[in-house]
């Protein structure tokens, strides 16, 4: 046997032998976990800490470690951009030579996205130190090694993450910080580019389960809220009774488009069986909408939302907020119009009884429901203005009263026979803390008007409301024989400019009992005291 094939022997005896220990014992040294800390914080610029690392080369290549973070720009005063409780390696020599790695395994994710200002800051340290580096003689510039990627030409195949965290912090430190639990997270293809996704959310109000795919980056290490990000979303079974004083059960699909700190979401809600407490009766209630999410602060702004329900439909805009500091929830602040709808619809949200009054409604009003655990009712603000066209009310008795109310308004004897009128509305409303204040409300049929101001409690049932009833006949001439006779000394009292008569009333009582009547305080009263519209 010649010396050279000996030599061959003993080398292959002696990487045999390395292998063999090499599978067997671990790779812990101090100088590996350095190694891949110097590595980590090249390719992401940033400071990075690392608690345990280690390694084996067969059966295969594999690693693992615990305690990762990754501080962006060296940022040790807040909490890091990334960090990892544990994670996995795997692959095969020949795949990690054409630069993939089979699978990483990742526990226990959390990635914090600081808010604007902060990564201002951050960007301005950042460009102070390019400018340092700038400014030094060239002899200490050390060589470029790569082209500043965040993963160099690397792929990761499959990626797996389990129990994660995306945290936006606020720029205020009083308010709470906007947390997504991510349970399952897949990704393929990870590197330098889009990078597809499947994910399992919850969203914490309203409590449910949101999946969603897509795709992911490539990550800005410089910006990470410009990270792009896009996909689709299912959001199933989210249970709206958490919010106090209504219930339905929610589901939701749609689409999201833009970076991770900005969003662009378009989608669709049903809720078949939506209910406001107040009212007790379940609707259909159908949304789309169009909102632009702000991962710097957590708002939302929505750009459009259609709704419809029943026979009325109406459109929406305004932004969801957190605007108090040290209190969990959002402020909700929309401006809503309501254009060719039906008042019975909406009455059937907020009163118990159905269909008390039926009509054409138009409305436009300010909207907003203030975080805090009370009854949406309760907490809800509307300030707006409305009008009902053509409305009847359908309790039968009523509707006589102002058939008949109408008919003596024009000097005209009552007829049963005469076709019910039909009543115009408009006013002005306010709604704070479950109270329906009306400054001025219009209510008109053929040769009278009446004009009220008061106030309605939607859970009580309860009001309050005082005014005018304004006719072109006189007093005298709404009754016939010895009465009208009579009254003819009252017509100078009631009397109006223009002609016809103006009695002071009031509506009182609840709304199984009101009491309509004469205001007797104010019949010798020089003011007649007509709200104005």
């Amino acid at each position: 046997m010649s010396v050279k094939r000996i030599i061959v022997i003993v080398l292959v005896l002696v990487v045999v032998a390395v292998v063999a220990v090499a599978s067997m014992i671990p790779i812990t040294s101090e100088r590996a976990r350095r190694a891949v800390i110097a590595e980590l914080s090249e390719r992401l610029d940033s400071t990075v800490e690392l608690e345990s690392f280690e390694m084996r080369l067969l059966p295969r290549l594999s690693a693992s470690g615990r305690g990762l973070a990754v501080h962006h720009h060296g940022r040790t005063d807040v909490p890091p951009l990334l960090a990892i409780r544990q994670f996995a390696v795997s692959g095969g020599f020949i795949q990690l030579l054409r630069g993939h790695v089979n699978q990483v395994t990742v526990e226990g994710l959390d990635i914090m996205i600081p808010p604007k200002e902060r990564r201002d800051h951050q960007e301005d340290a950042a460009r102070e130190e390019d400018k340092d580096k700038r400014d030094k003689p060239k002899q200490d510039d050390p060589p470029t090694k790569r082209d500043g990627s965040a993963m160099g030409s690397m792929v990761i195949d499959r990626l797996e993450s389990l129990d994660a965290r995306v945290t936006i912090l606020k720029s205020d430190p009083k308010k709470s910080p906007k947390v997504w639990a991510i349970h399952r997270l897949n990704m393929r293809s990870v590197g330098d580019q889009s990078m597809p996704f499947e994910a399992l959310l919850t969203n914490a109000v309203p409590p449910g389960e949101i999946a969603t795919e897509g795709t992911f980056g490539p990550w800005d290490r410089e910006e990470p809220g410009r990270t792009p990000l896009g996909g689709t979303f299912w959001f199933d079974r989210a249970d709206l009774s958490v919010f106090k004083g209504i219930s339905g059960i929610l589901s939701s699909a749609g689409s999201f488009e833009g970076e991770l700190a900005r969003l662009d979401v378009d989608g669709q809600t049903d809720t078949p069986d939506f209910t406001v407490e107040v009212g007790g009766h379940p609707v259909a209630l159908h949304t789309t909408y169009s909102a632009t999410v702000d991962g710097t602060n957590g708002d939302t702004i929505l750009n459009r939302i259609d709704a419809s329900f029943l026979k009325t439909s109406l459109v929406a805009k305004g932004r969801v907020v957190d605007t108090t500091p040290g209190q969990p929830g959002r402020m909700v602040k929309l401006d809503v119009a309501i254009a060719g709808g039906r008042i019975e619809d909406v009455l059937l949200l907020a009163v118990k009884s159905t269909r008390p009054l039926v009509g054409a409604l138009s409305l436009q009003t300010s909207l907003i429901i203030p975080p805090g655990d009370r009854d949406v009712v309760e907490k809800l603000k509307l300030d707006g203005r409305f009008t009902m066209t053509d409305a009847h009310f359908t309790n039968v008795d009523v509707s006589q009263k102002i058939t008949a109310l109408s008919q003596r308004a024009r000097g005209k004897t009552p007829d049963a026979d005469e076709k019910q009128v039909g009543s115009d509305f408009a006013g002005q409303f306010k709604l704070d803390g479950g109270k329906l204040t009306i400054p001025a409300v219009a209510f008109d049929v053929p040769g009278a008007g009446v004009r009220l101001a008061g106030y309605y409690n939607l859970k009580q049932e309860d009001m309050d409301f005082r005014g005018a009833l304004l006719t072109d006949a006189k007093v005298s001439q709404m009754t016939t024989g010895w009465k009208s006779w009579l009254l003819k000394v009252l017509d100078p009292l009631f009397g109006r400019d223009g002609g016809g008569s103006s009695i002071p009333i009031k509506v009182t009582g609840t709304r199984k009992a009101p009491s309509f009547g004469l205001d007797t305080s104010r019949v010798f009263s020089r003011d007649q005291n007509v709200p104005k519209l």
